[in-house]
């Protein structure tokens, strides 16, 4: 009776914070060729690398369950960002970048190679690369195609985007990285098609949104009523002889 009249309580912990998101590389071009301005149709005097900087953070932002790192590559490429779920640290982290900070180049090799380094950090079944760039690959140690190969083989989706006029980058490299590696090639103009491209790429590798844990509280009454019941019948029985 005295541990009926405490209400025993068990204790059913569910969390459902588990990390079902991707592992996702943001791969920006920061080289001197960034520095152009025009793309961005609100203001004219603003460069590439600012605008695709701010339009990253917009992306980042809608990620929910991701868990992102940031490649910033140029003459060469950096992590600049190891793989977080800290996206609002991230997204800090993304606006201290700068331009030509890793070179006036542009190497597409590189960058896909040290992404693919720093997802090797992650666990997450699907892992993806967004590769934002405006120019030619002229630099690095490794070749576009041996590092396509090496996505292609650990199952990672390359998205690129070309930004700028089509003919200051190399459409046809663009569109077989992303074919090899089983993603989409897209190319903005503007800044209003960059933006365009995010939301696509949203919908085509959606995140989920991230959930509360919870405390499932179970009374264990039941219990200790049935031994009073059957106590209290032995106690009878016994009474009765």
């Amino acid at each position: 009776m005295v541990f009926t009249i405490s209400k025993p309580l068990i204790y059913d912990s569910t969390s459902t914070k588990h990390k079902k998101g991707r592992d996702l590389i943001l791969a920006i071009d920061a080289s001197g060729s960034m520095a152009e301005s025009g793309f961005d149709e609100k203001d004219r005097f603003k460069n590439k690398f600012d605008t695709t900087i701010e339009l990253s953070q917009s992306f980042i932002k809608s990620r929910f369950d991701d868990n992102m790192g940031v490649v910033i590559f140029g003459t060469f490429a950096y992590t600049t960002s190891p793989l977080t779920y800290d996206l609002s640290s991230l997204s800090y982290i993304l606006s201290l970048s700068t331009i030509s900070i890793a070179g006036e180049n542009t190497a597409i090799g590189d960058a896909i190679i040290q992404s693919i380094h720093t997802l090797s950090y992650g666990d997450a079944q699907n892992r993806v690369i967004v590769l934002i760039t405006d120019g030619y690959h002229n630099a690095g140690k490794v070749s576009p195609k041996v590092a396509i190969n090496k996505a292609k083989e650990l199952g990672i989706k390359i998205y690129t985007i070309g930004i700028g006029q089509k003919s200051n980058y190399d459409v046809s490299l663009l569109k077989q990285i992303a074919k090899d590696s089983g993603a989409k090639s897209y190319f903005a103009i503007t800044s209003n098609d960059l933006s365009k491209i995010y939301e696509d790429i949203n919908s085509l590798e959606p995140s989920p949104i991230r959930s509360e844990s919870y405390l499932n509280q179970q009374l264990q009454i039941l219990y200790p009523l049935i031994a009073i019941f059957i106590l209290l019948i032995l106690w009878i029985v016994r009474s009765e002889r």
